[in-house]
């Protein structure tokens, strides 16, 4: 484009005012927050897509997760080697951890202190060792309805160790599950041959373990920005460490081997579709709460444990009762009110200014009244 001055000259301009502002404008790309699943790239997918993805890889893995824990324990015999079983996992989440670190070529440091994985590696073992030996002692899904009921510990231990604050609905969703739990723990007792109160008390110290661990993890990967990967790798690495010089102390390390190597199918390599399916399930639950925020993600995986409950009566056969049912509603109700509390800001000052202005919208009747009695009573 070019015009002439008062002088006579010639000037020219090389685009105009608009062109140049598209031209310096950021790419829509350029804002897009990279979503990656291991090797797959979902960044360009829109978020709808992200989403019904990362719900079909959540259901789809811990699933079979979930199936093939169940399959395992159903092994005549296996049921004293739950803790060898963990032993195995840490095995294979330590290696597929390194695994993926080769593959993306990561030469970064360790970012996290060794002391905090010494704390780590200690309550991941008390998680997954005890959730896994509880399945010796309860039905499958006693200990998925324990595990839904995480918040309740949680609850508790921000309020003792970090001093927060929690609104009403927090206690009613944690009061909701602690009924539903009781409920449903009572209906297995007098319906399950397999019931045994050494399981609740291990799955409640898992549930204790795993309250723990979220906030130690929390808090060290925000300090530190550590990956995933890295807390994967060192967490279960050193409990694997931990584990295996206690098995072997007190002898039960050769006893499971010997009992594995007699049936390598079933254990080891069912251990190693459910050792698969567990990692890559944590990788999708990450990025779900990454892309979808914890709020959607809970309530996705809660969906998910309600489905396993339904498959393990359909797949492996076990006594049901209509109280299960009942039961686990008022378990999925305080996980919702938990859900719904992290967008609704109630506080009890709420409810109590609910509850005057309910009063004074019933009560002046009543008022009014006894001073028109009044009234007349000083005529007279």
């Amino acid at each position: 484009m070019s015009s002439m001055n008062r002088n006579g000259s010639e000037v020219i301009y090389i685009g105009d005012k608009s062109s140049n502002r598209q031209r310096n404008a950021p790419s829509p790309d350029a804002d897009r927050k990279e979503v990656k699943i291991l090797f797959f790239d979902l960044t360009y997918y829109n978020t709808t897509t992200q989403f019904l993805l990362c719900c079909a890889g959540v259901f789809v893995l811990y699933l079979l997760y979930g199936y093939m824990q169940e399959l395992i324990f159903t092994l005549d015999g296996f049921k004293p080697y739950g803790w060898f079983l963990t032993l195995v996992q840490f095995a294979y989440y330590t290696v597929f951890g390194y695994i993926e670190r080769f593959m993306e070529r990561v030469k970064t440091p360790r970012c996290i202190p060794m002391k905090t994985y010494v704390l780590l590696a200690f309550l991941t073992l008390g998680t997954m060792g005890l959730s896994n030996s509880s399945l010796g002692y309860l039905n499958y899904p006693t200990q998925v309805i324990f595990k839904c009921c995480k918040l309740v510990p949680v609850l508790i231990g921000s309020i003792l160790i970090q001093g927060k604050k929690h609104g009403p609905l927090d206690f009613l969703a944690a009061g909701a599950m602690c009924i539903g739990l009781t409920l449903f723990t009572l209906a297995d007792s007098q319906v399950s041959p397999n019931f045994n109160t050494f399981g609740v008390l291990l799955i409640s110290l898992a549930l204790l373990c795993d309250a723990a661990i979220g906030n130690v993890q929390e808090k060290a990967m925000r300090e530190h920005k550590a990956p995933n990967n890295e807390v994967v790798i060192y967490s279960y690495g050193i409990g694997f460490v931990y584990l295996g010089v206690i098995m072997l102390v007190t002898g039960n390390l050769f006893s499971g081997i010997a009992f594995c190597m007699e049936h390598p199918v079933e254990t080891y390599g069912y251990a190693f579709l459910f050792s698969l399916s567990g990692y890559l399930g944590i990788q999708i639950v990450l990025t779900l709460v990454r892309t979808c925020g914890a709020p959607l993600a809970a309530t996705v995986t809660t969906a998910r444990k309600a489905v396993t409950i339904a498959l393990s009566f359909v797949f492996f056969s076990k006594p049901f009762t209509m109280n299960y049912l009942w039961s686990g509603l008022i378990v999925v109700l305080g996980i919702y009110l938990n859900v719904y509390s992290k967008r609704s800001k109630l506080t009890f000052g709420d409810i109590s200014r609910i509850c005057t202005w309910f009063y004074y919208k019933l009560a002046p009747h009543g008022r009014s009244s006894a001073s028109g009695t009044k009234k007349l009573l000083l005529e007279v």
